[in-house]
């Protein structure tokens, strides 16, 4: 009997009947690849005509033990999980190449390993030794981390039912390869069989397994989105390589908030906590400057101050140069829409740069009004106070919409020295401490009151 293939994209993992240039379900070009299908045998029987044993139910009543989370001591990685690690739990990391995964994990799984849990540490791209280099090199040879240096799936998860660790690292499940699926490392089959066999273990075992995962170009975990689906928790690994500061963002958790970060920044001797990450990147503000800005933002439970920069100014092309690093290039156009068409303030003709300091990214729509703020600052020459924090949603008519924890965003620039704030009128915080708070009903009024009169 001829071998059944099926056709599979790789972005999305949609499944298709036959080749095609283009996958209908996501429209990523030649993504689809020709895959053996899971089941090549005879047509089986309907899950009708046999019996699975029954279920146990359960009411909302039911008083199961609370969960005890285990904290490795890592504050800022503590902190992403949502206040430590849940037994039983499977967790996704994904992040650039080089970006400082494996560090970041092994030094996670010393500071487990050293407090009392059991650690195991399998890498399908390093070997043993490269892993203990690595470990030298983070002062870590002491921990008691055990390592494996493996791909197929089935040896994987019989050692770690012999081993019966508390917390697993399988570092990365694109090169885990699965003997009963008939295709390559890395395809769309593999990472999902991969994926669901790590996790159904984890959850029967009660061992807390962390996947690693590859990216793509645009930044997001290769494989299937359903692994997203199947794990606990994911996070991204962030940062640019010009800096030396890298954030865990926690984009999924079922046991915790989402979009909470952890800052660390990367020294010769591994990745080291930031504790306070509004100073770090505030750190070269020393005297005021045109298109700098601070912004006042919330990630996940945590306030956090970061400087907005931006750069205006007149191009010699047809079409002028729209650059965003950090930011949302389809927000910083409709900034600029919203200003020219409800401000009449016109940047045709002028190239804009926009950066977020640090290395970071930000997605929050209350930096709406401090981009427009540092745009503003760029194209008049006209640098804001430096002792002024700001932040606010611009909508289309050109309204400040309300914002929420407003009383957090200010209490961090209190704390940072900051002795005013910009904001919409709409927050209910209230002027405290020598803290002024000058409270705007649109973006016209705050151009009148920041910079006045201006030609458009």
């Amino acid at each position: 009997m001829a071998k059944a293939s099926a056709f599979t994209c790789s972005s999305c993992g949609a499944s298709h009947k036959k080749w095609a240039g283009r996958c209908d379900a996501c429209g990523q070009w030649n993504s689809i690849v020709e895959e053996a299908a899971l089941s090549t045998g005879p047509a089986k029987k309907s899950l009708g005509a046999a019996k699975g044993r029954r279920i146990e139910l359960s009411n909302l009543s039911t008083q199961d033990a609370p969960l005890k989370r285990a904290q490795c001591g890592i504050a800022e990685f503590d902190r992403v999980l949502g206040g430590g690690l849940v037994p039983a739990s499977a967790i996704l990391v994904g992040g650039d190449p080089g970006i400082g995964k494996s560090t970041l994990l092994l030094q996670a799984a010393a500071a487990f390993a050293q407090k009392g849990l059991k650690s195991i540490y399998v890498s399908g791209e390093e070997a043993p030794s490269q892993i203990r280099m690595r470990a030298e090199r983070l002062g870590l040879t002491k921990a008691p981390v055990q390592l494996a240096a493996a791909t197929n799936l089935r040896d994987i998860l019989t050692t770690l039912d012999g081993e019966r660790p508390d917390f697993a690292i399988i570092d990365s499940i694109q090169t885990m390869w699965a003997d009963h699926v008939d295709s390559a490392p890395g395809s769309v089959s593999q990472v999902r069989t991969a994926a669901h066999e790590l996790t159904t273990f984890a959850k029967r075992r009660g061992i807390s397994v962390v996947l690693v995962g590859h990216v793509t170009k645009d930044g997001q975990i290769a494989g299937p989105r359903v692994v997203e689906h199947m794990v606990d928790t994911v996070l991204y690994f962030e940062g640019e390589r010009g800096h030396q500061f890298r954030i865990l963002r926690a984009v999924k958790n079922r046991f915790g908030p989402a979009d909470e970060i952890g800052v660390f920044e990367m020294t010769g001797a591994g990745l080291a906590e930031v504790t306070n990450p509004s100073a770090l990147f505030l750190s070269e503000r020393d005297r005021p400057a045109s298109g700098s800005v601070v912004f006042a933002g919330i990630e996940g439970t945590r306030p956090v101050l970061v400087e907005i920069q931006a750069l205006v100014a007149q191009s010699a092309l047809g079409s002028p140069r729209r650059n965003v690093v950090g930011w949302d290039a389809g927000r910083l156009s409709m900034i600029l829409a919203v200003l020219e068409s409800r401000c009449g303030v016109s940047f045709a003709g002028m190239d804009v740069y926009l950066n977020i300091a640090g290395g970071m990214r930000i997605s929050e729509p209350a930096a709406d009004l401090a981009v427009a703020a540092a745009l503003m600052s760029a194209r008049q020459d006209h640098a804001l106070p430096t002792d002024t924090v700001v932040f606010g949603e611009i909508s289309l008519s050109g309204a400040l919409r309300p914002i929420s924890q407003a009383e957090a965003r200010i209490k961090e620039a209190t704390k940072l020295g900051f002795t005013a704030a910009l904001a919409p009128s709409t927050i209910k915080s209230a002027t405290s401490g020598g803290f002024r708070i000058k409270k705007l009903s649109d973006l016209g009024e705050f151009i009148i009151e920041v910079f006045g009169d201006i030609e458009s």
